[in-house]
């Protein structure tokens, strides 16, 4: 009877330990889906990069207009030409000027005959007076005659010299004439291709008055030497200088990027936007046949390396929580809170100095709902974080 009694007490006593075991079970907890990064070694690099799209300019761009205004007469070239190094481009009418060039010249041969007359008179009273002084000196004649032979010859020497002054004088007149004429006339300072004209043949082509911003006659571009200049936030400049290894992008080659190194940091701070000040940099292609022909003009970008560390221990940097915290995989199927120690980062990858090693898991999904310490997890294969070796084959750079 006992027993009986003992096994009635059982089966509502087992009832119960199933109902709380099925309470429990239901009330549990459910495990956060994660997606997880694994912790390798790698490349860690510090950057900055500009502000705003840097631009594809070419080292040498001169905006040509004659120094006078007037009517176009002949224009050699036409957009997209090549030109080379003294090449005629463009010549305003100038027909008074070639008149007045070509008094001049026939001045010049007036003056020079001239001259000739003068100085052979001067000759021949020179040959006068040596007679005079030869013929006082035997007292066939008297001092006052080889005087006036002397003050003669000295007359008509000065009238030489006179006309030669002349010639002189006509020959700068000359030259002026000529300087007037290439006031009408532009030839190309250097080799390079012609971008942009403004005006043709019959038309007026006025120069630039002070304060007055007219377009240029002729843009001429030297295209064989090319560098980008990008803006840099005034806060990251005084980081950069000189010789600093860069990565330069263009938007007209997508994916790309090509090793260059800074030319020249401008010693001033531009404040196009009063509340975005920048310093502009000029870097070059360590190869300028690598990117193919480039355009004047294009946008660009540029990657200033800072420092670089090789073969640390990194974590991404989106799996990183203020103050330098990150979740981690814990064997007891939850998440763990751990203090790094960070050296270098970019936006990709931070040097860890202490608090990780390679091979653990950190959460890189924070924004999820329930990502927190203690919480129980599930690896979330369907949304894997991208492979650090594949990251790591980018070299891990950043902006």
């Amino acid at each position: 009877m006992p027993k009986l009694t003992a096994r009635r007490l059982l089966i509502p006593l087992a009832v119960v330990v199933l109902l709380g075991t099925a309470v429990w079970w239901l009330g549990r907890p459910k495990p956060v889906a994660v997606v997880f990064a694994e912790i390798d070694r790698g490349r860690v690099e510090s950057t900055v990069a500009n502000t705003r799209a840097g631009t594809v300019e070419a080292c040498q761009r001169t905006k040509l207009s004659p120094i006078m205004g007037g009517r176009i007469e002949v224009l050699a070239v036409k957009e997209g030409d090549r030109v080379q190094k003294g090449q005629l481009l463009m010549k305003l009418w100038n027909d008074d000027q070639r008149a007045q060039s070509a008094l001049a010249l026939t001045q010049v041969e007036t003056a020079r005959r001239r001259a000739a007359e003068a100085c052979t008179l001067a000759a021949n009273a020179e040959r006068d007076a040596e007679r005079q002084a030869a013929l006082r000196s035997r007292g066939f004649v008297s001092g006052a005659s080889e005087d006036a032979a002397r003050a003669n010859a000295q007359s008509k020497r000065a009238g030489c010299e006179a006309t030669h002054a002349d010639v002189t004088q006509t020959l700068a007149k000359v030259e002026a004439t000529r300087v007037e004429q290439g006031r009408t006339v532009l030839y190309a300072p250097f080799a390079g291709t012609v971008a942009k004209i403004v005006g043709e043949v019959g038309e007026y082509s006025t120069p630039s008055p002070p304060g007055v911003p007219t377009p240029p006659a002729i843009d001429l571009i030297d295209d064989s030497c090319l560098y980008v200049k990008a803006p840099m936030d005034e806060v990251d400049a005084p980081k950069i200088v000189a010789g600093q290894a860069v990565r330069i992008s263009l938007d007209a080659l997508p994916k790309k990027s090509f090793p260059g190194k800074v030319k020249r940091v401008a010693p001033y701070v531009s404040a196009v936007e009063k509340q975005a000040r920048t310093v502009d940099i000029e870097a070059l292609f360590d190869d300028p046949q690598a990117p193919g022909k480039l355009l004047v003009g294009y946008s660009a970008d540029v990657e200033v390396i800072l420092a670089v560390r090789e073969n640390v221990v990194r974590v991404p940097t989106s799996a990183l929580q203020e103050g330098g915290r990150v979740l981690v995989a814990g064997a007891d199927g939850r998440l763990a809170e751990r203090q790094l120690k960070t050296g270098l980062a970019n936006w990709e990858y931070t040097e860890v100095l202490d608090g990780l090693t390679a091979g653990e898991r950190v959460v890189a999904s924070l924004e999820r709902e329930g990502v927190k310490p203690g919480a129980h997890y599930v690896a979330d294969a369907k949304a894997a974080a991208p492979a650090a070796g594949a990251a790591n084959a980018a070299g891990g750079a950043g902006k």
